[in-house]
């Protein structure tokens, strides 16, 4: 998947919005509900771009000892963010179930008023 599939993926969710830049030019946010639940670094780090998503820590441990392309995430050194290496030997299915997984952390923890609302935009 490369970063033009990931990124409009990301917005044929309902309610999901983009803003850039983020703390820098070069971060590409993903947002629902004003909640971050993915982003995307838009410089490449070994030729290779990388999106970071919240993931619960059990799921992200076993996806870690499952997928190589799956590396803990840098950027905070909390095991429930995981940075995702867009390369092609990470399958596109295991991609749009994390970046599902993410939104599904994200929605789960926002205020029930919050949830709900979240759920009519799905209707």
């Amino acid at each position: 998947m490369n970063i033009e599939d990931f990124r409009n993926y990301c917005l044929s969710i309902k309610g999901a919005t983009e803003s850039c830049p983020f703390l820098d030019k070069n971060i590409l946010v993903l947002k629902v509900m004003d909640k971050m639940f993915t982003y995307i670094n838009l410089v490449p780090k070994d030729g290779q771009f990388r999106a970071s998503m919240k993931c619960d820590p059990e799921k992200a441990n076993e996806l870690r000892e499952r997928y190589q392309g799956i590396t803990h995430g840098d950027h905070t050194k909390s095991s429930n963010w995981n940075a995702v290496y867009l390369k092609s030997d990470v399958p596109d299915s295991l991609i749009k179930e994390l970046i599902l997984h993410s939104l599904e952390e994200v929605i789960n923890k926002l205020p029930k008023k919050r949830r709900e609302e979240y759920k009519s935009l799905q209707k």
